[in-house]
């Protein structure tokens, strides 16, 4: 299992805008095949900074998502109200 860590940082007036977008896009994300799980939190000092923590089964099946249609969708309507750079980690257990 892999788990994606990807920091966004969102801008002021944006932010209800982004946490609505995220909600209403859930369930499709999370059933992205190779998806198991997306979860959205933010950082309770700085409510700007967002964090989308998912689990894939593959690299493969992230780059599936990053290709994909939904992705293109999502991340046109949201790379606008960025106010700083993403930023992505993916992660594995040992």
């Amino acid at each position: 299992m892999i788990t994606r860590i990807v920091k966004l940082g969102i801008a002021d007036r944006h932010v209800a805008d982004f946490r609505k977008t995220f909600k209403e896009n859930h369930a499709r994300i999370s059933s992205f095949p190779g998806c198991e799980e997306v979860r959205l939190v933010f950082d309770l000092s700085n409510p700007n900074v967002h964090f989308t923590i998912s689990t894939w089964n593959s690299q493969e099946s992230i780059e599936a998502y990053r290709k994909s249609e939904l992705f293109k969708g999502i991340w046109s309507t949201v790379k606008p109200w960025f106010c700083a750079k993403p930023e992505a980690w993916s992660t594995a257990e040992f």
